[in-house]
């Protein structure tokens, strides 16, 4: 092991067998390790990004009255912070993640379709500059919201088409890298893999996959009707001429929900990935683990007007998406236990990745009984609309899927680089980021069920108090997260100077055969594949 070791060395510092040197390596490379890397930076990126509009949103809202900011582009902020955060930061990074250790996890060289994967990212980076330009335009970004409804969306100015297609530019992106997930996994697993013996990690994103291509064209069909609308006279969504504003909604969250599950089922296979690990057991109910991911991706798709029960709907049709919705808890349930399960009596150790995911296991499941109360449809008639919405849908985003991000960076990044990061500071990181999102969030629970509306740039005194908490908890989770970025940049480096051994954490290699390779990862990843694979993931 110690030859290959050696010999992966040089290429590393030489990158004799790599593509082009420079910059070049990095506009032009099918490297899989590579692009998972320009997907992984580019959504870090783009969440400071977004979490600096998000820092504007509360700036304005720690006191009433309107301080810093004109109302409307209040309102472009909360719909670009929200489309960059999910179209540039969340979305990317598990493309990153999944571009980085699918290949790993089931013994194949490289993703299979590796030029069309160079090309999804570009044409990520091209969507999301595009979008960000609209900032600049006459009349300013979008200002509907992320859900882009009309009439409302109708009245932005000259940016309107260039954020349609940046959208369709975003989609055709998530479109061809859930297409090479799919073909990679089916085609290129280790012979000794069948699909029942692979890690859930793995499982997770062909499920998001398929999710991605059934919901992208709904939701480029939605924005072209709108463009259709406000360029050709056409009437889908104009009361005028004959067309029904709610049918918006209804496409709409037809993508938008099942969206909700592509940032969300990743997590689930980090988590799933990691809490065994530290926990030194096999993962509990692997099998129950893979089905209630599916059937999550199933009933994604038919609770989508639980984002409508204030439109008018018949009570018929209310009953059907509360029942629907409340089932989605069954198969979270089983996720939540058999997480617990795997945990409980295990030799725990809490390294700064089992803290974060420990974190994502509470804090999700907290989000998870909002969600349960907002699908009993003649209370959400109270809910809708409000800050407690916003609460809930923060709590299943951010202590979900940005601390599991987070744990994810931590957890491999010793494998990417051969480096061991300063755990200090990562535990330092993931005490403020735990406790300030809750200072952040929880409040916003108390503010919605008081009444308070969202995305507005003032409000009544009546809700001063808890909007100055909020604020307070985002500002030090913004600057927190800070510490993440010197950790990565600082473990790139050479980190604590501690060179990592191939398996990383104790007893890792029953888990994964990401740690069967050297560390750092040679630039090919498996030359021939595994003959045999690690048993305790499943």
């Amino acid at each position: 092991m110690t030859a290959v070791v050696a010999e992966h060395d040089d290429h590393h510092d030489h990158h004799d067998h790599g593509p082009e040197k420079g910059i070049l390596r990095w506009i032009f490379t099918t490297n899989h390790k590579d692009i998972g890397t320009l997907y992984l930076v580019f959504g870090l990126i783009m969440f400071f990004v977004g979490g600096t509009m998000a820092l504007i949103i509360r700036s304005e809202l720690f006191e009433p009255g309107l301080q810093f900011v004109d109302p409307n582009f209040f309102n472009s902020m909360t719909t670009m912070h929200a489309l960059v955060m999910v179209f540039g930061a969340v979305m990317p990074a598990f493309v990153g993640l999944a571009n980085w250790m699918i290949p790993m996890m089931i013994g194949a060289p490289d993703m299979a379709l590796p030029r069309m994967n160079n090309m999804s990212f570009w044409l990520l980076v091209a969507g999301v500059l595009m979008l960000a330009s609209t900032l600049f335009m006459e009349g300013g970004a979008p200002a509907g919201g992320w859900t882009l409804y009309p009439p409302l969306v109708l009245q932005t100015g000259k940016a309107f088409p260039f954020a349609i297609f940046s959208v369709h530019l975003l989609g055709i992106s998530s479109i061809m890298g859930a297409i090479n997930v799919i073909a990679t996994i089916f085609n290129m697993r280790a012979p000794a893999m069948s699909l029942m013996k692979m890690p859930l990690f793995v499982w997770t994103w062909l499920i998001t996959a398929f999710l991605l291509i059934a919901i992208m064209p709904v939701f480029a069909g939605a924005v072209t009707m709108l463009l259709t609308d406000k360029f050709f006279d056409t009437s889908f969504f104009d009361a005028a001429g004959g067309g029904d504003p709610v049918l918006y909604q209804h496409i709409f969250w037809f993508f938008g929900h099942p969206e909700v599950y592509v940032m969300i089922l990743p997590t689930f296979g980090v988590a799933s990935t990691i809490i065994p690990v530290f926990a030194r057991k096999p993962l509990f109910g692997y099998a129950s683990m893979v089905y209630a991911t599916g059937a999550i991706a199933f009933l994604s798709f038919i609770v989508w007007a639980h984002h409508m029960f204030t439109v008018g709907m018949p009570v018929a049709g209310e009953l059907y998406f509360m029942y629907a919705t409340m089932l989605i808890a069954i198969p979270t349930g089983v996720k939540v236990f058999n997480w617990t399960a795997t945990m409980w009596k295990g030799a725990m150790t809490f390294e700064t990745p089992m803290l974060f995911s420990i974190a994502f296991v509470v804090l999700f499941t907290m989000g998870g009984f909002t969600g349960l109360m907002m699908s009993v449809a003649p209370v959400d008639f109270q809910y809708h609309d409000t800050y407690f919405i916003v609460a809930h849908f923060h709590y299943t985003l951010v202590p979900a899927s940005i601390f599991i991000l987070m744990a994810a960076g931590y957890f491999w990044l010793p494998k990417w680089t051969g480096n061991m990061y300063n755990e200090k500071i990562g535990r330092l990181h993931f005490w403020l980021s735990a406790i300030s999102v809750n200072i952040l969030f929880f409040p916003q629970h108390f503010l919605g069920l008081a009444g308070m509306p969202r995305r507005i740039p003032d409000y009544a005194i009546q809700f001063a108090d808890w909007n100055m908490v909020s604020s307070i908890g985002a500002f030090i989770y913004g600057f927190s997260q800070l510490l993440f970025v010197y950790i990565v940049i600082d473990t790139i480096r050479g980190g604590t100077g501690e060179k990592v051994s191939d398996e990383v954490w104790e007893d890792a290699s029953k888990h994964g055969l990401e740690w069967t390779l050297p560390s750092p990862v040679p630039y090919h990843t498996f030359a021939t594949p595994p003959e045999t694979i690690p048993t305790e993931h499943f």
